[in-house]
């Protein structure tokens, strides 16, 4: 907790933020177009190792760096802290629209909050571009003409490390499941993906938000027969979940643990003792390739040493990708930027090539990991192995399987 206020206050201090007002930074010309972006998410709680800060820290280098090589432009970034609260993160969005002039709202860890925030920028006719959060909700029955998911949803998720558990005989599964929107969607779309493989569900069960014990939950996963235990559940709920399934000897039972939403953050801080052999599925791995080892390097320099997470990433990539839209369309109206960004293809340096499709869905390839064994980790970040790439046209949900209206209209 005392590193993760620290890294808040460095944040906080390279924005030029003062106590008491949003964390700011501006540059360029008084002539520019004025675009101003807001990073909201959870900053201080159990998703803040995730995006937090260093969401804020990406936002900036998007930028900086934009600003850097384009003239006619001038990006402000501010942030602010959702606490996990539908209510907080939907009066901010709204506060932020009407009086303080965001453009663009970024990243927004927990499904809740997204899905609150996706319906106040329908209506104040902003754009939503969601890193953090993970419903694929919002590419189905909540897709908006207004918002882009750019990194992972709970589709993806539940296709790269459901399916390939299964297909290696890893059945009948078990759930144990964050109580709210994204546990929700995450067991919904898992358990699709299990049967579809030929696998079968054993059984489910809920847990509160920001739960510390996990004992009951894992009795029931434990006498459920189940040979996969999935958590559909992230940051320190996953993390708690992981160690204390360690100490009630799960795993060398002869079940198996299946981590539906690992970010390398959560990784590190398990250990490799604890998280090795784990099956994953992400957008982005720091050490992948010659980009996102630069990029990583750089946010590692302005982040206390820390590697980016895949949605700390994503809100670089998704910053630059709608930086651009607005140069190129000479505007920030909204739905020219937006036309502009499905016009142009993603040709991304961190998350590769793809589209942003008609519902919402930037498409991309995802890859599937293992976690290494401590005997074969070469320093404190290298974490992974790569299992298999998924390539962007199978990595999510085929578009006509959505429920997506826009995709009917568009026909």
């Amino acid at each position: 907790m005392k590193t993760r206020n620290l890294l808040l206050a460095a944040a906080m201090l390279t924005l030029g933020a003062s106590f008491g007002a949003p964390f700011t930074a501006t540059g360029a010309r008084a002539q520019d177009i004025p675009v101003k972006l807001g990073v909201l998410n959870d900053m201080s709680g159990l998703y803040a190792d995730i995006s937090g800060p260093g969401s804020l820290v990406a936002a900036q280098m998007a930028a900086e760096d934009f600003m850097a090589k384009n003239k006619g432009v001038k990006v402000e970034v501010i942030g602010a802290d959702h606490q996990n609260k539908p209510d907080v993160g939907s009066a901010i969005a709204r506060k932020w629209y009407d009086q303080d002039h965001v453009d663009v709202i970024m990243d927004t860890t927990t499904s809740s909050v997204a899905l609150a925030v996706n319906d106040v920028t329908r209506e104040k006719n902003k754009i939503f571009l969601v890193s953090g959060g993970g419903t694929s909700d919002l590419t189905g029955a909540k897709c908006s003409p207004n918002t882009v998911h750019w990194t992972y949803d709970t589709w993806a998720l539940a296709n790269g490390t459901g399916s390939a558990l299964t297909k290696q005989g890893g059945t009948p599964w078990f759930f144990i499941v964050a109580d709210y929107a994204f546990g929700a969607a995450l067991e919904r779309d898992a358990a699709a993906a299990v049967k579809k493989a030929g696998g079968t569900v054993a059984g489910s069960v809920k847990h509160p938000l920001s739960a510390t014990d996990f004992s009951s939950f894992l009795l029931q996963a434990q006498s459920s027969g189940a040979k996969v235990i999935g958590l559909a559940n992230a940051g320190s709920d996953l993390i708690n979940a992981i160690k204390q399934a360690s100490e009630f000897g799960i795993t060398q039972g002869g079940q198996s643990l299946a981590g539906l939403l690992i970010f390398s953050s959560d990784v590190k801080a398990l250990g490799l003792q604890a998280a090795q052999g784990l099956l994953l599925t992400e957008a982005f791995y720091w050490d992948l390739n010659d980009d996102t080892r630069a990029f990583s390097k750089r946010f590692a320099e302005k982040f206390g040493g820390k590697m980016p997470t895949s949605a700390q990433a994503g809100v670089y990539s998704s910053a630059m990708h709608y930086l651009d839209a607005v140069k190129a369309s000479g505007t920030k109206d909204a739905p020219k930027v937006m036309a502009q960004m499905r016009a142009t293809p993603i040709n991304d340096p961190l998350f590769g090539k793809g589209e942003v499709r008609i519902d919402g869905r930037a498409t991309h390839p995802m890859y599937l990991f293992r976690v290494k064994k401590p005997a074969d980790s070469k320093g404190p970040w290298d974490l992974y192995e790569l299992v298999a790439t998924i390539p962007a046209n199978e990595a999510f949900r085929p578009l006509a399987d959505g429920g997506c209206p826009l995709v009917a209209q568009a026909k």
